[in-house]
């Protein structure tokens, strides 16, 4: 067992044992089925947001993280036999795993992909000319990005590669879990919660979106169309 496995293993004991959470081997009709994730530390050089702000946004982060970690913890000793469509914990948990595993990764995401004071993309760029492919060019794709981020409620703008169109599209997400298309692989992500910006910006969304866009980490999104491009291959 590799050092993180063990890391883990402490971390879903102690997350557990401040639950109440029986363990599992005191059950044998317990599933053990709990996983643990760790939220990654930001430091952001971009000068399009305030110290406050990146501040409060990977407390966040944080936050969302334990959330999931907890639920997790819980769902692992939750009572499956009562789970019905109407009032169940069993639900409920599921229903708020979704929305925290979504909120802690996209976050993770957006961290990643933007606060690039020297943001440039090659044309010769995997990213640039797949993009151009699926958009007709790649200006077409920035106006249509930046039409789902102003279109989207608290929630996101991402571009990602679809396994069952097998192209790169723009979605809009509202919230953490609504609208997402499935068999998505995310490619560019945008936070466009008003917490993300209200503090730098007040209403003045599209200046936030475009200070994101001038900063955006074209090396981490080429890494991720070159994933998205193997799983095509797959897929297809």
């Amino acid at each position: 067992m590799s050092d993180v496995e063990i890391s883990d293993d402490i971390l879903r004991a102690s997350i557990r044992k401040t639950l109440g959470i029986t363990n599992k081997n005191d059950h044998e009709d317990v599933l053990d089925e709990a996983y643990v994730t760790q939220a990654k530390q930001f430091d952001l050089n971009t000068e399009f947001l305030s110290t406050k702000n990146k501040r409060a946004h990977q407390e966040l982060f944080d936050n969302y993280v334990e959330s999931l970690n907890k639920i997790s913890a819980e769902l692992d000793a939750a009572n499956r036999e009562d789970a019905n469509s109407t009032d169940s914990q069993y639900r409920s948990l599921k229903i708020d795993e979704i929305y925290n595993l979504n909120a802690s990764f996209l976050h993770g995401l957006f961290f990643e992909n933007i606060s690039d004071p020297h943001s440039q993309i090659a044309m010769d760029s995997l990213t640039y000319m797949r993009l151009e492919r699926d958009f007709g060019t790649f200006d077409e794709w920035q106006r249509d990005f930046i039409a789902c981020a102003m279109s989207s409620r608290n929630g996101w703008a991402i571009t990602v590669y679809n396994t069952f169109l097998n192209r790169y599209l723009n979605v809009c997400v509202d919230l953490h879990n609504i609208n997402i298309p499935f068999s998505s692989f995310p490619i560019v992500v945008l936070d466009c919660w008003e917490h993300a910006y209200y503090r730098d910006y007040l209403n003045d969304k599209k200046t936030y979106v475009f200070a994101m866009m001038k900063e955006l980490n074209w090396g981490v999104i080429e890494k991720r169309v070159d994933k998205a491009e193997k799983v095509a291959k797959v897929t297809k």
